[in-house]
Order: structure tokens, then C-alpha cells, then sequence
């Protein structure tokens, strides 16, 4: 067992990613991450606020989301990846705009140690809009 010096939490692995504090909006949640990770992280945030401006911004599953009606699309940031959760619809729709990315159902995984394919998560975006938003 390992024990956070921060909140004395204790998890099974050493070094367990967790929220001490859980994180109130996305500014905290950005905030609370990685010094290095925070710039891609505000540059997805920019990208999907861009692409779809009608979507509300809100945390789900303690989550960045955009949610109209229903939640759209999601990301969070783990160690080695960015995670990008627009549905295994639209994983599926842009299959070949994602070869080259890890993807599972719904998922999509950005690695931290290449460029990020804002024009790619923008599309997501509004694909998602359409597909999904009420």
C-alpha cells in the first residue's frame, strides 16, 4: 500500500494518479495536473471550445465534458497519454483520420510526446454536436 503525503489516501500502487482535492470546474482540473502537461491540455480545452461554442463546459466523471442535452466528448490526461472520449461512433467514423493512435471502444489516446491533431479533435467535436447534441 502506498499512502499520499498530500491527503493520506491510500492506494494500492506507489505514485497512484489521484485528486487530493477534487477539481470544481476545468480551469481547477487543468490546474491541478502536470506543469508540463498544462499547455496541451489548455490547447484541447481551446480546441473543443472553438469547434463547438454551444456546448457547455462542465466536469462528468471528473472529466472535462462538453455536454448539450447529453455529454458529447470528454479528455483527461493520464501519464504517458491524453484521453479523448467522443463515443465508439465516432471512433469508428474517423477510423482512418486515426490510424497512428491507440483507439479502443470510445477511446482515443493521444500520446504526451507527439503533436496534438487539433483540426482532427476539432471535427471530433462537431461531429459530435451533430451525432450526439439535443
Amino acid at each position: 500500500m502506498w499512502t499520499c503525503p498530500k491527503c493520506a489516501r491510500e492506494f494500492a500502487r506507489k505514485g497512484q494518479d489521484h485528486y487530493c482535492i477534487k477539481p470544481r470546474d476545468i480551469d481547477e482540473y487543468i490546474a491541478f495536473q502536470r506543469e508540463e502537461v498544462q499547455p496541451m491540455l489548455r490547447e484541447v480545452r481551446e480546441t473543443l471550445r472553438g469547434a463547438i461554442p454551444e456546448a457547455a463546459e462542465k466536469l462528468s466523471w471528473s472529466m472535462p465534458t462538453y455536454w448539450k442535452g447529453k455529454n458529447l466528448i470528454q479528455f483527461a490526461v493520464f501519464q504517458k497519454h491524453i484521453g479523448l472520449y467522443p463515443g465508439p461512433e465516432a471512433v469508428e467514423a474517423f477510423a482512418q483520420q486515426l490510424e497512428g493512435y491507440e483507439t479502443s471502444k470510445g477511446t482515443i489516446r493521444l500520446p504526451l510526446d507527439r503533436p496534438l491533431p487539433l483540426e482532427t479533435i476539432a471535427e471530433l467535436g462537431r461531429w459530435c454536436l451533430r451525432a450526439y447534441g439535443k
